[in-house]
């Protein structure tokens, strides 16, 4: 007993010497006011102790390929596809699944996927916006004189500062799922975890039903910024920078946010910075440089080495280097989504920086949002950064309307740029280019609420399947056709996971979708068919959550026929993993309290991006498709339809 009281002693000690190590490194003004959280747990506890993303065996991911191409293809098709994936499964892929088993073995650190998915970012040469860049927007405040411009930038940025500090100081919140979280999310939780060794720690969440998530993504929010090279670009980190960048009419102005010893400036003197940007009477920037991230990354990759030869290579590091970019539009949103929509997704892009990790951009009537480059990572820790800052913003402001500006530790200063008659014309044509781009997009949304999330689960069906059924029929309607569908699944249950693709055009939802729109159809059959395809539905996207998916592992052999100088497969040029793979339909779903929208571009020219939600009180999507190819009104249309059919099947 008196042993076992001395290791419990032990124990506290520790504790307290952990939770005071990083207190101690700098002269901390007030560490309620520094750090958005002061977890016990250490942020990165679980993450020795992740489970390996895992590398699905050959044939079932041959089994799931097949079964993914069947509801594409006619007959004839399928049988030819169905010879080739088998005689690649038998021949190469046997030879290339020997090679990425010894070669993930060898890399124990990561998971098989992480290195050839940066890599696939990096080298793609397409613009950054509408390709690849997400927007996802705030809440409204409930309060209106909070909305005030001025009051949400400062309160976001200061929030957003808090954040990072946490993370820096390793004193944020570990991002963990529980499964029931009246259950586990207590303190008896967090006592008994930290109590462990990291190599364990995970096997001790586990018995509460808790699953932690990889957070290796999280260095990427914060001092980050995408750097344009020839055929492949570089993510550039500064791990100890002190100011923002505030971009406001396309001029650039920067402020430290962090005062000598790393400490936070106080509200009001943050308050009063960003007052002298919005207080700033220059004139909107005649050349606004920030347009050249809008651009080919190989030529936006030589504009830059241009305007680093002509003098400007200081003031582009500060951009660089900054926390983050704050973006201060003057134009108003006034409750217009399609505004909305394309103001976030794209804008005119005299206003941003698309290269940063994430720009925080807040209009003139105070509608906050982000977006967010995507090669450092995916969605999971900006959405934990966005519910963190909207719950702190909205809750617990700093700044009020009553709150007056300090004079102390003013440091705005306007960046000035030297431009040549060259970079002035590269600016021009930027201009010109991507304003007849985003001219060229169709750009509507859908805000449904004769279904919800609480009604789906009513009625036993999956919230997410009555979405992507809803999709799928949408797009039978217009075109009488079933096509490439991608939904994006977060793997980061697993040490370095990313995402992978769920399939949820399938046989069953091809059969209910021909049953819809058929004169011969009954209320009773499209419910039996309904029910199937969400039990289908789930039992793909549980497959797709733990690593089972089929997509990234053949990705990932394709890759390691490249790496081994071996001819490339077959399989990989076939008419049927093109077809599969040219997503026309590409989706991906953000729940949240704190999200109003979201959205991002089509990934190819004939397709939509569809980016959806299923709300407590509603059903919502954002579509974006290419004018040239097809009407996201239309299809907004035909997506209305299809949520009345299932409305009417499920009451019946």
């Amino acid at each position: 007993m008196i042993g076992a009281n001395k290791l419990i002693s032990k124990n506290n000690v520790c504790q307290k010497i952990i939770q005071q190590r990083n207190f101690t490194k700098k002269n901390i003004k007030d560490a309620n006011y520094q750090y958005l959280q002061r977890s016990k747990l250490p942020t990165m506890h679980f993450q020795k102790s992740l489970p390996r993303l895992p590398i699905p065996e050959l044939s079932k991911t041959g089994e799931r390929y097949l079964n993914a191409l069947r509801p594409l293809l006619t007959a004839s098709q399928f049988e030819e596809a169905q010879q080739r994936t088998n005689n690649f499964i038998t021949k190469e892929g046997k030879i290339l699944q020997e090679k990425l088993t010894a070669k993930d073995k060898r890399n124990k650190h990561t998971s098989y996927i992480s290195d050839y998915w940066f890599d696939l970012y990096l080298r793609d040469r397409v613009p950054l916006p509408i390709n690849y860049n997400p927007m996802i927007v705030f809440q409204n405040d409930v309060r209106p004189e909070y909305n005030d411009q001025l009051i949400r930038s400062t309160n976001i940025l200061i929030s957003a500062v808090r954040f990072m500090l946490s993370l820096r100081e390793q004193i944020l919140e570990p991002e963990v799922y529980h499964m029931n979280p009246k259950k586990s999310d207590t303190p008896l939780f967090r006592n008994f975890t930290r109590m462990l060794p990291e190599a364990i720690s995970w096997y001790g969440a586990y018995l509460f039903k808790v699953f932690p998530l990889d957070m290796s993504q999280f260095v990427g929010l914060f001092g980050a910024t995408r750097l344009p090279r020839q055929n492949k670009d570089e993510i550039f980190r500064d791990p100890k920078s002190k100011h923002v960048v505030v971009q406001r009419k396309g001029n650039f102005y920067v402020f430290d946010v962090l005062d000598a010893d790393g400490n936070l400036l106080s509200p009001q003197e943050i308050l009063g910075n960003l007052s002298k940007v919005i207080n700033d009477n220059s004139p909107s920037s005649e050349y606004p440089l920030g347009v050249l991230t809008t651009q080919n990354r190989d030529q936006w990759a030589q504009q830059r080495v241009h305007l680093e030869s002509t003098g400007n290579s200081e003031v582009l590091r500060k951009i660089d280097s900054a926390i983050f970019n704050l973006v201060l539009d003057e134009d108003v949103i006034n409750d217009d989504k399609r505004v909305l929509l394309r103001k976030y997704l794209h804008s005119d892009g005299t206003n941003r920086w698309f290269d940063k990790s994430f720009s925080l951009i807040v209009t003139g009537d105070g509608v906050s949002g982000v977006n967010f480059e995507h090669s450092w990572g995916d969605g999971v820790a900006v959405l934990r950064f966005f519910q963190d800052i909207y719950a702190e913003t909205t809750k617990k402001p700093f700044i009020h309307p009553e709150s007056k500006p300090a004079d102390s530790n003013i440091s705005v200063q306007k960046l000035e740029f030297k431009l040549d008659d060259k970079s002035k014309q590269f600016i021009d044509n930027a201009k010109k280019e991507y304003k007849a781009w985003c001219d060229s997009l169709s750009i509507d949304y859908i805000l449904y609420e004769g279904l919800n999330k609480a009604a789906c689960k009513k009625f036993k069906v999956s919230p997410d399947c009555i979405m992507q059924l809803s999709f799928q029929a949408a797009h039978h309607l217009l075109k009488g056709s079933f096509v490439g569908t991608y939904e994006s699944c977060s793997t980061s249950a697993f040490k370095h996971g990313r995402t992978e693709t769920m399939r949820p055009c399938t046989l069953k939802t091809k059969a209910f979708c021909e049953t819809l729109h058929s004169n011969n159809r009954s209320d009773d059959d499209l419910r039996s068919k309904l029910t199937e395809c969400s039990k289908l539905h789930l039992e793909l996207v549980k497959e797709s959550a733990m690593g089972q998916g089929f997509d990234r592992h053949m990705f990932a052999l394709m890759k390691m026929a490249e790496d081994n100088n071996m001819p490339r497969p077959e399989i990989f040029d076939s008419y049927e993993y093109k077809y599969l793979n040219k997503s026309i339909l590409s989706t991906s779903t953000l729940s949240s309290p704190s999200v109003m929208a979201g959205g991002f571009g089509p990934v190819v020219k004939e397709g939509f991006g569809i980016a959806y939600s299923a709300f407590p009180d509603k059903l919502g999507a954002a579509v974006a498709s290419y004018k040239s190819h097809n009407n996201s009104t239309h299809y907004v249309e035909a997506l209305h339809k299809s949520f009345l059919d299932i409305t009417k099947i499920l009451s019946a």
